[in-house]
């Protein structure tokens, strides 16, 4: 039962020959998913290609469906998963940081180094502005540490704070899902055809 080095099943010794594993299929679905080109990327954000948002959409509906039927058949104890700790306004802060990062740069960090694994200049600009951000953060880290360590959550999950149990949660969000498939297929549509029009 999962997770495997948790309960012993693979050797620790295992754990970062397994992660560099997953990095390069992670690697190889973001180019075959067209993730490598800023263009695509930045789509999403003007309206002619919402390829980010169903490849996001589909990857966290397998994911979350998948690991549900885990649970049930008993391969997966979901109490041995690792939850990321939420602080509230710290991450609608740095979202919306990384929001505008990714507008403008057309890159998130991940698909940055894709871009790079395959010559992309544009790609390899933004991540030497990627680590001179960190540096950045980090020697002024101090004078937002408080901020950075504030409304703390725990490690809650969505199903947790709303009290909708997870199998209906996870309907009600597979249909958001394909709703939003739906509405934003006639949203491209509109939009390349101005953009044709006015020869953008």
């Amino acid at each position: 039962m999962g997770p495997l080095i948790p309960n012993g099943i693979i050797g620790e010794g295992w754990d970062f020959v397994i992660a560099i594993l997953i990095g390069i299929a992670f690697g190889f679905i973001l180019e075959a998913s067209g993730f490598s080109s800023s263009r695509n990327l930045a789509g999403v954000f003007y309206g002619y290609n919402f390829v980010v948002l169903r490849v996001f959409f589909t990857a966290l509906i397998v994911a979350m469906v998948g690991l549900m039927y885990f649970d049930y058949f008993g391969w997966l104890d979901l109490s041995k998963i690792f939850i990321l700790p939420t602080y509230l306004g710290p991450m609608i802060v740095g979202g919306i940081i990384m929001g505008f990062g990714f507008i403008i740069g057309g890159y998130c960090p991940g698909t940055s180094f894709t871009g790079i694994a395959i010559g992309k200049l544009d790609a390899l600009f933004f991540t030497v502005g990627l680590y001179l951000g960190i540096m950045g953060f980090s020697l002024a880290f101090p004078l937002f540490e408080g901020f950075y360590n504030s409304g703390s959550m725990g490690n809650i999950t969505l199903t947790e704070l709303t009290g909708i149990p997870a199998p209906y949660f996870a309907m009600a969000f597979t249909i958001v899902a394909l709703a939003a498939f739906w509405g934003t297929m006639f949203i491209e549509k509109r939009v390349r055809k101005n953009m044709k029009q006015y020869k953008f």
